[in-house]
């Protein structure tokens, strides 16, 4: 489980069928561990092998095709945050690293001293969405706002677009969304108490 508050930038440094090598931060290096899990761009990866100053992850054909990480190339930045520990502060929300669907951006723009990010998601997953409740856009815990059909709004202050993927982020760029796990559960509760 993590929280959504990104840790860290990696550099890929490649992409196979069946492996994703990502460069490490320093400040990862002596926290990883083979078996563990990692969130690359919102999506929680199970560390396979250890080379010096990276690691490289299983990344299955389900994985490639329902998230960005298919469409990696070397070299780009990707999010990384690993996983809550019991002693951990929940400063984000509670995020999974299970993407539900993409989204794309729709615009990105300066608007005071931060900036605002409009995302289109499909429509299908409305429900899962709340006026100031939670979503992870690429593994980033966002509030959004401003709902209207398929589009969201987040607020994204200076830290968060200096220190994300968000700053390569351009209109009509693919996006890893999860919507909030709480609203997911309430959901099916609520389809079980009405098919009895």
């Amino acid at each position: 489980m993590f929280t959504g508050i990104v840790q860290g930038l990696g550099l890929v440094r490649s992409v196979r069928p069946g492996a994703l090598t990502v460069e490490l931060p320093t400040a990862f290096r002596e926290r990883i561990e083979i078996g563990g899990s990692v969130a690359v761009n919102g999506v929680c990866l199970s560390v396979r092998e250890l080379p010096a100053d990276a690691f490289v992850a299983n990344l299955s054909k389900e994985t490639a095709s329902r998230t960005t990480l298919g469409n990696f190339r070397p070299g780009q930045r990707v999010n990384l945050e690993l996983p809550l520990s019991p002693s951990s502060g929940l400063d984000g929300h509670w995020v999974l690293g299970h993407v539900d669907s993409l989204g794309r951006v729709s615009a990105l723009y300066r608007e005071g001293p931060g900036w605002t990010l409009i995302v289109e998601f499909p429509t299908q997953y409305r429900r899962f969405i709340a006026e100031k409740g939670s979503v992870a856009v690429e593994g980033i815990s966002l509030t959004p706002y401003d709902l209207d059909g398929g589009c969201f709004r987040c607020a994204i202050i200076p830290e968060t677009y200096e220190s994300t993927v968000l700053k390569d982020r351009r209109r009509g760029d693919s996006v890893n969304l999860e919507f909030d796990i709480l609203a997911k559960y309430v959901e099916r509760m609520i389809r079980f108490v009405h098919s009895d």
